[in-house]
């Protein structure tokens, strides 16, 4: 658990500083990014300072309006293969709930690996994406819920799923053991 704890620490310093680092790049005052963004100037303020446990919605709408991928919001500046994130974006309110953005790809805009890790009992929601998004989960150990607005469904280990990710969606746990699945979402 400590070891998680200081990944997601360095993922916050590396979100502080890459922030920081985008905006004065683009020429853009907190106010400014504020205001393209969305997020309030209070919520950029902790941001660039490491004190806030931020979103991924969030961090989605910030790297929208920086126009840069997300995950170069969460990424280490130093890393020397610009493909290999491996980093913990997402931190559940239950012991071993996580998620790890593993890696990126160039697709028509790009597409993101990750592996995800929730805790019987956990569950992961996510904002509706902008049309033309897509995401495909493969279940390793565990029992999926993919919740949407129109369907739930069962993915077992060693099975597959794919929607349309332009709607609200929720990955739960509804089983008794430790659910591990990869995630690819197709920009």
């Amino acid at each position: 658990m400590h070891k998680e704890h200081s990944q997601r620490a360095s993922v916050l310093q590396h979100v502080s500083l890459n922030v920081r680092r985008l905006r004065h790049a683009a020429d853009l005052s907190q106010t400014a990014l504020a205001e393209k963004s969305g997020v309030s100037r209070r919520m950029l303020v902790a941001i660039e300072a490491g004190e806030k446990n931020v979103s991924l919605a969030t961090l989605d709408r910030v790297a929208e309006a920086l126009e840069v991928a997300f995950s170069d919001l969460i990424q280490a500046r130093d890393e020397r293969d610009p493909s290999r994130i491996n980093e913990i974006a997402w931190a559940g309110s239950l012991p071993g709930s996580k998620a790890v953005l593993l890696a990126k790809a160039v697709a028509r805009s790009g597409v993101e690996l990750w592996e995800f890790t929730l805790a019987p009992g956990e569950a992961y929601l996510s904002e509706a994406d902008p049309d033309g998004w897509s995401e495909q989960v493969y279940v390793i150990e565990g029992c999926l819920t993919v919740a949407l607005p129109d369907e739930t469904r069962e993915v077992a280990a060693g099975e597959f799923f794919m929607f349309a990710s332009n709607r609200p969606h929720a990955y739960r746990n509804d089983g008794a053991l430790a659910l591990r699945f990869v995630r690819n979402v197709v920009l």
